[in-house]
Order: structure tokens, then sequence, then C-alpha cells
């Protein structure tokens, strides 16, 4: 597990389930070529549906400041553009705090380089609590 203030990538194990199964981690088939970001949000979309969620609580939505400075400084108008109209597409009712997450993950989410991105925005501590600076 790695952690960020406001980022987690994990790795899951688990075996297939009777029946086959698909969701955000893929579709167990054994062929990765249709788990990309991309074809996961094809065949189930990019939200989980109200009802669905395996956890008995939800992740506070959040956009901080720092994603604000990223959308505007890296995400291309056309993406964001496009996006934009995904998120209000897909979600309903949306806060403006879920709406501007949903243009960061569409923006960001797919982007292996994302992570050289939100590092310019890791504040000096977080730097040093995480390790990306060498205490002084």
């Amino acid at each position: 597990v790695y952690r960020w203030g406001n980022y987690l990538d994990l790795k899951m194990a688990m075996a297939p389930l009777a029946g086959g199964q698909d969701g955000s981690c893929g579709n167990f088939n054994g062929d990765a070529s249709d788990d990309t970001t991309e074809a996961i949000f094809n065949r189930i979309g990019a939200r989980v549906a109200p009802g669905g969620n395996m956890f008995s609580t939800r992740a506070t939505v959040q956009f901080t400041p720092q994603m604000g400075e990223m959308l505007r400084e890296h995400c291309p108008v056309e993406t964001l553009t496009r996006v934009d109209k995904e998120c209000h597409a897909e979600l309903s009712n949306p806060t403006t705090i879920e709406i501007n997450a949903c243009l960061f993950d569409g923006c960001f989410g797919s982007n292996e380089h994302a992570l050289q991105t939100a590092k310019q925005y890791v504040s000096a501590a977080e730097r040093k609590r995480i390790g990306l600076d060498k205490a002084q």
C-alpha cells in the first residue's frame, strides 16, 4: 500500500467467484487487455452504484485546492470539456465537490504519469513524512 494525503495505491488478491465477476479491478477472465481503466468504465461505469458497495461505509468525497490547481494547470481543455459532460451524465444530483472529484478522476485517473504531477503539489511536511525529501 502506498499512501498520499489524498491518494492510495494498493494491490488486492482474491479467488474468482463462482459465476464470474466484474468490477473496478477487472473481470477475472485472465485477459488483462480488457481490464484497462477505459474498458472497465465502458462495462460498469466509473462509480460504484448506490447499494453496490461491498464496504460498510463510503469514503467522503474530497477535492483539495491542490487538486483544483492540477486541473487548471495540467488537464487539457479538450479533455476537461469531455470529462465534464461525462461526469454530469453519470452522476445524479451531484454536489460541486463530487463533480470536481469526477473531473479530477477523468483527467488524471487513467494517467500513468499523474503521480509525477501530483508530487509537485505535495506540501513540504507531507514530502518529508512520506520520504520524498531527506531530513535536513
